[in-house]
């Protein structure tokens, strides 16, 4: 009984791997990030260069906690082109085993269902967000680096420039709809970033590695700024979802969660630091 669970969990284990590697292979990023020797997470990155970029919004435009703008300089970094899918996650949670998050879609185990493999895995707190980042040999993005990769360096207002939202560009501002309310990553082309990196309007918000503080733009240092210092339970969270307005899911907006949080809308993304090491949070 024993060996035949064993024979099935590793048999498990191979196909979910096998589904997140034929995925990654399939998408071809902008920019290719350098990778590691023996790369685990087989997604394509894209590398954001070094420079810098417009943050938040000048008083009166968009929400006070977007204020004031400020010039900020970030070092070179890579982020992954699309969010970490079901197949991937849930390969992650056969190789270590943590916990599998709750199914979304039905009553039985999240790896029981069928046809979600490349939806954006949602129902992660920011602790297992953090976790397969750093299983990745990754690490959450800031909120810095997040903006910089939706918006570039023109201040555009979405991450595809000032153009109106619509269903192709963002999955945004639906009700939910069982297996059809998320989209597959990296399906809707004309939302991409100036960089390539997509779906960073709507679909699934995400995770970033900062804590939350309303009025940290402020006081925050304008080169690398890493967020304020633990203050709360509350962690930033960007992009907006599937459910979110049209005002949450533009470059600038700022959302927050405590980070226990689990909802069918919050997922992630990870990143990486290219200064010639592995710098996982």
């Amino acid at each position: 009984m024993t060996k035949g669970l064993r024979k099935r969990g590793t048999r498990w284990s191979t196909i979910v791997a096998m589904i997140a590697l034929v995925y990654a292979v399939a998408i071809a990023p902008v920019v290719a990030a350098p990778t590691v020797s023996k790369e685990i997470d087989l997604v394509p990155m894209v590398t954001i260069p070094a420079g810098e970029f417009l943050r938040g919004n000048p008083e009166g435009t968009g929400r006070a906690d977007e204020w004031p703008q400020r010039s900020v300089y970030l070092d070179e970094f890579a982020i992954d082109q699309v969010e970490v899918t079901n197949a991937r996650y849930l390969a992650f949670v056969a190789t270590t085993g943590h916990r599998s998050p709750p199914n979304p879609y039905g009553t039985g185990p999240l790896l029981s269902m069928k046809g979600i493999e490349q939806l954006p895995v949602v129902q992660t707190t920011w602790y297992d967000a953090k976790a397969y980042c750093s299983w990745a040999k990754k690490r959450l993005p800031t909120e810095a680096e997040w903006e910089k990769a939706a918006r570039g360096t023109d201040s555009r207002l979405y991450p595809w420039g000032h153009e109106p939202a619509t269903s192709k560009r963002a999955n945004f501002d639906r009700e939910w709809d069982e297996e059809k309310t998320l989209h597959p990553v990296g399906s809707l082309p004309d939302g991409d970033s100036p960089y390539g990196v997509k779906d960073l309007s709507g679909n699934a918000r995400e995770w970033v590695q900062d804590w939350y503080d309303a009025g940290y733009y402020q006081h925050a240092p304008d080169r690398n700024p890493q967020g304020p210092e633990k203050k709360g339970v509350v962690r930033s969270i960007r992009g907006g979802s599937w459910h979110s307005p049209v005002s949450d899911i533009t470059t600038t907006a700022r959302g927050r969660g405590g980070f226990a949080l689990q909802t069918h809308g919050t997922g992630f993304r990870c990143a990486r630091s290219l200064m010639g090491q592995i710098q996982p949070n």
